[in-house]
């Protein structure tokens, strides 16, 4: 029965609301989440949302695990709030030197380049948290039919803004890093700033599309973006 409530190390606690991705359960979370950082008690570090669950660093010099679990309950009730989504466009060039697994994505999907980049493109993707890299974010939404599995070796280098899926997953690389995601293409946004408040371009609770565009397109905003050419 949910929510559940866990002790993670000395100095936080993990509130868990459901055991499976669902948009449902996870805008109860960031309703709650929310609340928490809205009532910034002078013991809180920080607040992570993820898909299922949150976690609340407190400073354990101030209260127990006890006392900072009896001082969240009450914000529980917090439900999530009707409002227009924000969509964050993502404008991507697909295939080529840009999306070098794309062909074995079609391949093994029995599928088109043409269908995996039109069905890949098509929906909203709520973007359920962020994490694993700076301004990387976990989207939900991806259809099955282009569900491909991780790379067997990780690349030790993969762009900043390259697009990917692993398993039934899609997002992208917000900065340069190692990665196993099979690449489908790149986006010219520089996605994750950290020169900027705030940094990433996406917020937990977003929804982004992919939006199609040129080499020509893809080379012109990256300029833009990044002041140099690719």
């Amino acid at each position: 029965m949910f929510p559940q409530f866990k002790p993670a190390g000395d100095s936080a606690l993990v509130i868990i609301f459901g055991d499976r991705i669902d948009e449902k359960i996870n805008k109860k979370v960031h309703a709650v989440a929310n609340a928490i950082e809205k009532a910034a008690p002078d013991w809180l570090i920080e607040v992570v949302p993820t898909y299922t669950s949150i976690y609340v660093y407190y400073d354990s010099l101030k209260l127990s695990y006890q006392e900072a679990l009896n001082a969240i309950k009450p914000l529980l009730s917090a439900e999530p709030k009707e409002e227009k989504p924000r969509i964050v466009e993502i404008p991507t060039v697909y295939g080529g030197e840009f999306g070098p697994d794309i062909e074995f994505v079609a391949k093994h999907n029995g599928l088109s380049v043409d269908d995996v980049i039109e069905i890949h493109s098509k929906p909203l993707y709520r973007v359920y948290m962020l994490g694993f890299l700076p301004g990387f974010a976990y989207l939900g939404g991806m259809d099955e039919r282009i569900a491909t599995p991780r790379l067997e070796k990780p690349r030790l280098k993969v762009p900043a803004g390259s697009v990917g899926i692993a398993g039934k997953q899609t997002g992208w690389y917000a900065i340069e890093s190692p990665g196993g995601w099979r690449l489908i293409g790149r986006t010219p946004l520089k996605t994750f700033d950290p020169s900027k408040s705030p940094p990433s371009i996406v917020k937990a609770g977003d929804y982004v599309k992919f939006v199609p565009i040129s080499e020509e397109e893809f080379r012109e905003l990256y300029k833009q973006e990044w002041g140099e050419k690719q």
